[in-house]
C-alpha cells in the first residue's frame, strides 16, 4: 500500500481496500484490522454439526495425490475431495478462511518445487499456484495468518530457507529469511502474528542429529527466526496444530536408526518464549510421518508410518491428557500434509 495519509489523520472507522491482501479493512484508531468475509464453519448436508475443515493432502509411499477432507467438530472417516496437481508427500500446507495451500513436497525419488492451491468451501482438484522460490524441496513446513504463508526448511539438501506467498494472489514464493538450523521433517503452526517451526532432522551432518530447537518469526515482517525454547525430547516426523494461543505437537522419531519413536504430545504458549511442555500422550506411540490440522478448540493428527495408517486423532486444545480416535483417512499413508480453514493463524 502506498499514498496513504499519515496514520493521525485517518478517522476511525475509515474503510479502505488493500491491494497486497486484496481484503477490506476497518481503520480502529491505532491500526487496520481486516474484515472477515467468510466462515470457517462448513458442512455436508447430513452434518449435524458444521465446523471448521480440515484437509489432508498428498502423502507417501506411492506419490499420493488424494485430498481428503473431515469436519473437525465431529467425527468419523474422512471424505474424497479432489486430487494433487502433481502426487507426493511432505509437502508445506498452509491457508486463510477460503484457500488452501500445498508448497513442495516429495514426488519419490525427487522433489518439488510446485505450490498448489485449492478452495475449502467446494471440492475438486488442487490448480497450480506457482512455484517455491529457492528450488525443489520436500519434508518442508508451513504457516500462515489470513494473508500471507510462510514456507520453512525441507530436504534436497537440507534447508535453512523460508520463503512467503500471498495466500489470495498466485506467483512465486519470495525470499522471507532463514531459519536458525537447516533441517528437515520439524513441525509448524502459529498465531496470526508469529510462525513457529519445531524440532527437525539434519541427515548427513555428524550423526544425523535431532533437534529440539524451536524457532519463530513475525509473520508481518521480513527476517531470519528467533530462538523461542526447545522441546521437551527432540525429534522429527511428528506434526504440528493448534489454534492462536497453543500450539499443539504431536510425537515424533528421536533417533533415526535404529528408530525410537516419541509418542509424547506436547504444547507451547505461542506468544511467550519458553519450553515445550507434556500435554499427553497419542494412540499409537510407535510412529511417525503424520499429517496435522485444528480448529479453535481442537487439534487433529493423520496418518503415520510403522506401518502406514488411515488413523486419525484429537485432542481439545484447552484441555490436557490423551489423545481420542477421531475416524480414518481415504487412504493409508505418511506424510500427508495437513491444513484447515480455522487455524491458529486466523
Amino acid at each position: 500500500m502506498s499514498n496513504l495519509p499519515p496514520s493521525g489523520e485517518i478517522p476511525r472507522g475509515a474503510i479502505r481496500f488493500n491491494t497486497d491482501s486484496n481484503k477490506p479493512e476497518l481503520w480502529d484508531g491505532s491500526h487496520w484490522a481486516e474484515f472477515q468475509l467468510s466462515t470457517p464453519n462448513l458442512g455436508r448436508s447430513v452434518d449435524t454439526q458444521p465446523g471448521t475443515r480440515g484437509m489432508f493432502a498428498g502423502g507417501n509411499p506411492g506419490n499420493k495425490n488424494e485430498i481428503d477432507y473431515i469436519n473437525i467438530s465431529s467425527t468419523g472417516n474422512a471424505i474424497d475431495f479432489g486430487n494433487l496437481s502433481q502426487g507426493r508427500g511432505g509437502g508445506g500446507t498452509a491457508g486463510d478462511r477460503s484457500r488452501g495451500l500445498l508448497m513442495g513436497g516429495y514426488v519419490a525419488p525427487s522433489y518439488t518445487d510446485t505450490i498448489d492451491f485449492w478452495t475449502f468451501a467446494s471440492t475438486g482438484d488442487a490448480t497450480d499456484f506457482g512455484n517455491l522460490s529457492a528450488g525443489a524441496r520436500g519434508f518442508c513446513q508451513a504457516t500462515s495468518n489470513s494473508t500471507r504463508a510462510i514456507n520453512g526448511g525441507g530436504w534436497s539438501p537440507a534447508s535453512d530457507v523460508l520463503d512467503y506467498v500471498t495466500i489470495q494472489s498466485t506467483g512465486n514464493a519470495v525470499d522471507f529469511g532463514n531459519l536458525s538450523v537447516a533441517r528437515e521433517v520439524d513441525v509448524a503452526s502459529g498465531s496470526p502474528t508469529r510462525g513457529i517451526w519445531a524440532g527437525g532432522l539434519t541427515p548427513g551432518s555428524p550423526a544425523s542429529p535431532t533437534h529440539n530447537i524451536i524457532d519463530f518469526v513475525t509473520i508481518a515482517t521480513l527476517g531470519n527466526a528467533q530462538d523461542f525454547g526447545d522441546l521437551a525430547i527432540a525429534s522429527w516426523g511428528g506434526c504440528g496444530s493448534g489454534n492462536a494461543t497453543r500450539m499443539i505437537i504431536f510425537g515424533g522419531q528421536n533417533a533415526p536408526s535404529p528408530a525410537i519413536y516419541d509418542g509424547t504430545i506436547s504444547s507451547i504458549t505461542i506468544a511467550t518464549l519458553g519450553n515445550a511442555v507434556k500435554f499427553g500422550d497419542m494412540i499409537d506411540t510407535t510412529a511417525q510421518g503424520r499429517g496435522g490440522c485444528s480448529s479453535p478448540t481442537r487439534a487433529v493428527s493423520g496418518g503415520h508410518n510403522a506401518p502406514t495408517s488411515t488413523e486419525i486423532e484429537y485432542v481439545e486444545i484447552a484441555t490436557e491428557g490423551d489423545s481420542v480416535d477421531f475416524g480414518d483417512l481415504t487412504v493409508a499413508r505418511q506424510y500427508a500434509s495437513g491444513v484447515s480453514n480455522g487455524h491458529g493463524g486466523l
